[in-house]
């Protein structure tokens, strides 16, 4: 089967879209370049969700993001959800398809969370082949996300960078790098999160995400329910620094504040962005 090429491209500054904001979205109709909805929300035969998904996609260019594929999991792919998907790919014709390097649950159960892998070439030669079955089933490139971690494998033999990177290049798919969940795992792991820019390919970028995090305990937890902290801020520049002009997005998952307050942080991020090119040039 051919694969189509995501073409690289900079969309600008997009938002997640979520159910709070889509009468918002209809009648006010804010300034963002572009939006990104959660495939699972929209994988149904009818209803509102499709309803108001339908409506907006008139109005906004899209991407979609998964969190079901575990494309890292040692069970086969699951057939069912790949043509589902296909089917709203269909539907929606996003500018791209992503999902996250990590596998979701065990046995035919669905853990409900983006579990880490070891960083090992026998996982290397895994997730290749299995991104290769999933482009060819989708007919297109997929990204693969970077995820926030808590635990470590003993067996892992590269860093996580060296990991995503080498998946990238031999399966030739592209990357969705989460300036967040970079943060993240540096301070749960003791890591410097420039060397994790500095080791994945600029070639590969194509889109970034940004998000608020938790304090539990000693661990940094990747929540979605904060503001950006100044931190990931700083990372993002850095990011921009690097890889110049990538589309960008603010994720919010749980207490979702007002949409003034989440166009306010994208106002942050194209300012951030202006400057760092500005100063580059």
């Amino acid at each position: 089967m051919t694969i189509s090429s995501s073409e690289k491209k900079c969309l600008g500054f997009g938002l997640g879209l979520r159910t709070d904001h889509y009468e918002q979205v209809l009648t006010d109709r804010p300034a963002v370049d572009w939006l990104e909805v959660i495939s699972e929300n929209y994988m149904v035969d009818g209803g509102k969700p499709l309803h108001y998904l339908d409506r907006i996609r008139e109005l906004y260019p899209m991407v979609m993001h998964g969190v079901s594929m575990s494309i890292g999991s040692t069970a086969p792919l699951n057939l069912d959800y790949l043509g589902q998907l296909k089917k709203l790919i269909a539907r929606v014709e996003p500018e791209w398809v992503s999902d996250h390097l990590c596998w979701t649950g065990v046995a035919g159960l669905n853990l409900h969370d983006l579990m880490p892998l070891p960083y090992t070439e026998e996982a290397v030669a895994h997730l290749v082949a299995r991104v290769g079955q999933v482009q060819d089933l989708l007919g297109r490139q997929i990204l693969l996300e970077n995820v926030s971690s808590y635990v470590t494998y003993q067996v892992s033999d590269m860093s996580e960078w060296e990991f995503l990177s080498e998946i990238a290049e031999r399966a030739d798919c592209l990357i969705l790098l989460d300036i967040n969940n970079i943060y993240v795992s540096s301070q749960n792991h003791a890591f410097d999160p420039l060397a994790y820019l500095e080791g994945v390919p600029r070639g590969r970028i194509q889109q970034f995400h940004l998000a608020g995090h938790s304090f539990q305990d000693q661990l940094i937890i990747d929540t979605h329910d904060h503001p950006i902290s100044d931190p990931v801020w700083s990372l993002y520049q850095q990011a921009v620094e690097r890889f110049g002009a990538i589309a960008t997005m603010i994720e919010r998952d749980d207490n979702i504040p007002p949409l003034e307050e989440l166009l306010a942080e994208l106002d942050v991020a194209r300012r951030l962005a202006a400057e760092t090119d500005a100063a580059a040039a």
